[in-house]
């Protein structure tokens, strides 16, 4: 069998490698980096990746690609079956520099899978170097609407921020924000579109289904999560789902 070591697939001697691990829920991988570039997809389970100054949250049907020499940590919710492939940095630096969700695509699942299997020698005229050269275009030009929740550095907006985080179900307006942050509300939406790209509602929404995907791979009732999302009801949070992911809560996890 392969190791589930990280540390053994960094230097291979082949550009990519494969490997599988499971975690139970709940596990938490310190912060760390390796010379390498990854492409991290749960086969199941939910991951939340923490890198780069922001979150991202990795669903079953998206991977993220994280660059070589970039401190991230992982937390899983649910028992999450990991599949991460290895490539060497001077491949990588042909696919991006930046931290980037994927969408899995039924050939880049297939892909993944076989790469996984595949040993650390492969031949590279062979089967294997198709398919690793066939993964790495599919990595190129497959994009997701990505499940990231940016982080801001200024202190006021972090209040804000932090304060959605710990309870994402919270209701209150940029003016009733305002004197928790020490800020206007007009100075709080300037703040949210120049240091995290989204206007607030985009943030808080974003963070909403961030927190709702774990909850749900942790295996919680519907109606629970809507309300911990601040919905009124399961079938308003259902509605919201379906039109961010194309499948009602059940149907995605099934």
């Amino acid at each position: 069998m392969k190791s589930t070591d990280r540390d053994d697939y960094q230097d291979t001697p082949r550009p990519l490698a494969g490997m599988a691990k499971d975690f139970a829920d709940g596990f938490w991988i310190e912060p760390h980096c390796h010379p390498r570039a990854q492409l991290t997809w749960a086969f199941c389970g939910v991951m939340t990746v923490t890198a780069a100054r922001g979150t991202w949250v990795v669903p079953p049907n998206r991977a993220l690609w994280i660059p070589a020499a970039t401190e991230h940590a992982i937390r899983m919710s649910g028992a999450v079956a990991m599949r991460a492939i290895y490539i060497d940095p001077g491949i990588a630096s042909t696919v991006t520099g930046d931290c980037k969700v994927i969408l899995v695509s039924p050939l880049l699942r297939a892909l993944m899978l076989e790469l996984v299997a595949a040993p650390l020698d492969y031949d590279e005229t062979g089967r294997f170097g198709h398919v690793a050269a066939l993964f790495l275009d599919e990595i190129r030009v497959l994009d997701a609407q990505p499940l990231h929740i940016p982080m801001p550095a200024d202190r006021r907006l972090r209040r804000v921020c932090d304060a959605l985080l710990g309870d994402p179900g919270r209701r209150e307006t940029l003016e009733e924000w305002s004197p928790i942050a020490g800020a206007s509300s007009r100075t709080l939406a300037r703040l949210f579109k120049r240091e995290t790209g989204l206007r607030f509602v985009d943030w808080r929404h974003q963070v909403r289904l961030a927190q709702a995907l774990v909850q749900l791979a942790q295996g919680h009732d519907i109606a629970a999560v809507a309300r911990a999302a601040g919905y009124d009801s399961a079938s308003a949070f259902t509605a919201m789902f379906r039109h961010s992911f194309g499948k009602t809560p059940r149907d995605y996890f099934d």
